[in-house]
């Protein structure tokens, strides 16, 4: 064998080893897998489409028949979020950390879901496919149906001074423009989506019911006790984009999922920025994130050190995940081989705890999610058909050549993010009483 040949062989037995999915999953012999603890998104849901209506109104097509309720999982949904807890079992027995045909001694396992359908039934069909010999009960903390505290990003704060510098921080994201900025960046997008559903076709939407997407203004609304909203055209084109993501992955045929239109993948791309633009606008500011996500920053830190545990899952939305991630101060990203590239449906925020070699802590931080091929094409996963897997950065620590960052530096992230929104009520009361006292 020529000495040239022998390079070229090494360097492709690397690059093999590089793309190893055992690897690429993080399973480096020096550190022992030791708890994971995982924030998911519900898988797909129904949207309410229905005569009377936004969704069945301002098109005159008719929407995909949804095989559940309204806001409630759909078969699909259900038989992904299997496939993800089926790979997840897989992946545990592999790393060592679950044997096989796993049944929890008490107080190993935990999933809490918020008590909404959607995210209840999430948990109850990972865990089916994670333990399918062991019944796990799905904790809810609140009456069925309704937003429990933990995972409702409602505002706990809210005086005339934060309201200002929370609008302001949000109108800062369209530039000098501000607010009409957001929007004019939006125009393309929902032209597009416009012209895929053909809405200037629609009585309801001619006759004003839903007012004008290219000319109207967005408004930002702050109450007490509840999520930050908008009024205008990007919420309504949101609802419209987000249902429309849901119906393409229902439906195999492209053309039909898009009412008889040609869309490249950068069109779905473009129509979801949409929908991510609505939600950094409305759970990704700072000033905003670190109040909503206040409660579960406190649940997920607890669980990271709670004796005993090998495993954590908790279900709520994607504004959990994007007020986690701001608060604790993700980098920027772009997730690959996704129409949804900042909190795909069905997402997992996914936090590996690990001793390493010098029997230190470490931690691994990154978000799992099925591309959209693997979403549309219910493809079956396994180690060697992952998911997709993207490692995010924290501002502020950083991670070994092994891609960890230590513990500690994790943990104090979360006591950082926690202790933001103390400083925030502080600032805000004192602001709040010093104007009183000056009027």
């Amino acid at each position: 064998m020529g000495k040239h040949l022998r390079i070229i062989l090494g360097l492709l037995l690397a690059a093999a080893l590089t793309l190893s999915p055992a690897l690429a999953e993080g399973g480096q012999s020096d550190y022992t897998l030791d708890r994971v603890v995982v924030l998911s998104r519900h898988n797909i849901r129904s949207p309410l489409s229905g005569s009377g209506s936004l969704l069945g109104d301002i098109t005159p097509h008719e929407w995909f028949e949804w095989t559940s309720n309204p806001s409630e999982l759909s078969l699909r949904g259900a038989m992904l979020e299997t496939l993800m807890g089926q790979y997840f079992r897989l992946w545990l027995e592999d790393e060592g950390l679950f044997p096989e045909n796993y049944q929890p001694e008490e107080g190993a396992v935990r999933f809490y879901a918020n008590a909404k359908q959607r995210t209840q039934a999430t948990a109850r069909y990972f865990s089916a496919g994670l333990l399918p010999v062991a019944v796990v009960p799905i904790e809810r903390h609140s009456e069925y149906d309704t937003m429990d505290p933990t995972f409702n990003p409602a505002l706990t704060l809210l005086t005339d001074e934060y309201e200002k510098d929370v609008v302001a921080q949000i109108a800062k994201m369209g530039g000098p423009a501000g607010l009409k900025g957001i929007h004019a960046g939006l125009m393309d997008a929902i032209e597009l989506l416009m012209d895929v559903t053909d809405m200037n076709e629609s009585e309801a939407y001619k006759s004003g019911q839903f007012g004008d997407l290219l000319t109207d203004e967005t408004a930002i609304v702050l109450e007490l006790g509840k999520e930050l909203s908008m009024t205008g055209p990007i919420k309504t084109a949101t609802s419209v984009a987000d249902a429309l993501t849901f119906q393409y992955y229902e439906i195999a045929d492209d053309k039909a999922a898009a009412f008889g239109h040609d869309l490249t993948r950068e069109d779905w791309l473009k129509l979801h920025s949409i929908v991510d633009v609505y939600t950094e606008m409305l759970f990704g500011t700072p000033l905003v994130a670190v109040n909503v996500a206040h409660p579960l920053l406190q649940e997920m830190r607890d669980e990271l050190t709670a004796e005993g545990r090998r495993f954590t899952f908790l279900c709520g939305h994607d504004s959990n995940i994007s007020s986690v991630l701001s608060a604790l101060g993700v980098e920027e990203y772009e997730l690959p081989d996704t129409i949804e590239p900042k909190t795909p449906i069905g997402v997992k925020l996914v936090f590996e705890i690990r001793t390493g070699a010098d029997g230190e802590s470490y931690a691994r931080v990154r978000l799992v999610y099925q591309s959209t091929e693997q979403l549309r094409g219910m493809i079956p996963l396994s180690l060697n058909n992952p998911p997709m897997s993207y490692d995010i950065d924290l501002t502020g620590i950083q991670r070994n050549t092994d891609g960890y960052y230590r513990l500690d530096d994790v943990l104090a992230c979360f006591q950082n993010a926690i202790d933001a929104n103390d400083a925030l009520v502080e600032k805000y009361d004192e602001e709040d009483a010093e104007m009183d006292a000056a009027a």
